[in-house]
């Protein structure tokens, strides 16, 4: 017999919180019939008329406009098994079929490919901030079926819509919705019209295909579950639950800008994974510079994450050393090149940013008579960069500071460099 879960009770009402929905001190679930091979029982457990979840919107921007679409129910209903194609044999797989599964239906707000696109980023943005989900579309976390219709321009009532499976990325929603809408058109522009059916996103030949035609709901023969007892809300319980709820990235985008200065750009680079912003704060609250930890984070950071595969949990930099390698160049003891290799460092091993430099010898020399040995040194070897510059051309200090810090093997200090290099040639 059905049970219910009450983790995913728990995690749909969270979202629903979170997306603005009201939430139904009681709602039921209902069985939905269909005949199809992912659901050999000819049923499905569902939700229809008293879902947990009813209304609620999301925010997105579009090319920087501030867009929103509607919500229009969030309910929960089993899995169904997985189908596979391939050329004329198909297989059925059914370890995740009865699993407990929530479905977000949105209204029809969405009036561009681009727009879907946004509003799914979005979305996901929200899921893995509240630990809903982790949103991982290969490993099946999320997935996302498509109604798209059009409409000749002036019309309120909208078209005939087709329902777009097979959508395995976001970026596949965006390149089906742009096939399918071009479709649509050309079809109902040559005088045809457009059919209630669900469509297969083929992403090699990059079209859709059709697969069966669409069901209306009067065809599902909707009833009560008798198996499973309606679900009765207490107040209490939904207000502990939405103690639970983190700050939105939308929010957290606005306050990194006013709370660190940062620019709206950078904000929504790191907000956009709520384990990268949560990094960047600490290191951020240990640091007089958020900028800099800003540049770190998104650069190097995320380059090394990237090339080995890692998750931010996997590395070993800490807020704590990232806010003290920072510093060590802000003061000018390490150099700009020293501190990736001390970054680098701290991101594989661990470890203390000044015990690094020492013990790799990456300390910058800002010793005034060293540095004066290493420019007459340049000075003497390059005589004609420097009559360059006694004559007046600006862009030869440059390569004579870039001769000392050859000689240097990189460790001293450009800034320190230059202004010596300047009173030795204006002497």
């Amino acid at each position: 017999m059905p049970a219910l879960n009450r983790e995913a009770v728990r995690l749909t009402v969270l979202t629903g919180l979170m997306i603005g929905c009201e939430i139904s001190p009681y709602s039921r679930f209902d069985r939905k019939s269909y005949f199809y091979p992912d659901m050999p029982k000819n049923y499905q457990i569902s939700q229809y008329d008293r879902p947990l979840c009813v209304g609620g919107a999301v925010a997105f921007e579009v090319d920087g406009a501030p867009r929103q679409a509607g919500i229009t129910r969030i309910h929960l209903e089993e899995d169904v098994a997985k189908n596979t194609h391939s050329g004329r044999t198909s297989g059925v797989d059914f370890n995740r079929a009865g699993i407990p599964l929530m479905e977000i239906v949105s209204e029809p707000d969405l009036d561009s490919p681009e727009a879907a696109f946004a509003f799914l980023l979005a979305l996901k943005e929200m899921l893995q901030y509240a630990g809903v989900s982790a949103c991982n579309l290969e490993e099946g976390n999320v997935r996302c079926d498509v109604n798209c219709s059009v409409r000749p321009e002036g019309r309120e009532a909208l078209g005939v819509k087709t329902e777009l499976k097979n959508l395995n990325t976001f970026k596949g929603v965006l390149h089906a919705l742009r096939y399918e809408v071009a479709r649509q058109k050309e079809v109902l522009g040559g005088g045809g019209t457009i059919e209630q059916e669900t469509r297969r996103w083929d992403a090699e030949r990059g079209c859709t295909t059709a697969m069966r035609s669409k069901e209306y709901a009067h065809d599902y023969r909707y009833f009560p579950e008798p198996d499973l007892m309606p679900v009765a809300l207490a107040r209490e319980e939904v207000d502990a639950w939405r103690g639970e709820l983190p700050e939105m990235p939308a929010a957290r985008r606005e306050r990194l800008c006013r709370e660190y200065g940062l620019p709206a750009y950078d904000a929504g680079v790191l907000a956009a994974d709520r384990a990268t912003a949560d990094f960047f704060e600490a290191a951020a609250r240990a640091s007089n510079h958020p900028k800099a930890v800003s540049n770190w984070v998104m650069t190097e950071l995320q380059r090394l994450l990237t090339e080995r595969g890692l998750t931010l949990a996997e590395a070993h930099l800490t807020p704590e050393a990232l806010a003290a390698l920072v510093k060590l160049a802000d003061d000018g003891v390490v150099s700009s090149t020293g501190a990736k290799a001390v970054f680098e460092t701290l991101f594989v091993s661990g470890g203390d940013p000044e015990t690094i430099v020492k013990a790799q010898g990456l300390a910058q020399v800002s010793d005034d008579g060293a540095l004066e040995a290493l420019a007459a040194q340049a000075i003497e070897e390059h005589p004609q960069s420097a009559a360059d510059y006694r004559a007046g051309k600006a862009k030869a200090l440059q390569f004579l500071v870039g001769q000392v810090m050859r000689l240097s093997r990189g460790k001293a200090n450009p800034a320190l460099a230059g202004e010596v290099l300047k009173r030795l040639l204006e002497a």
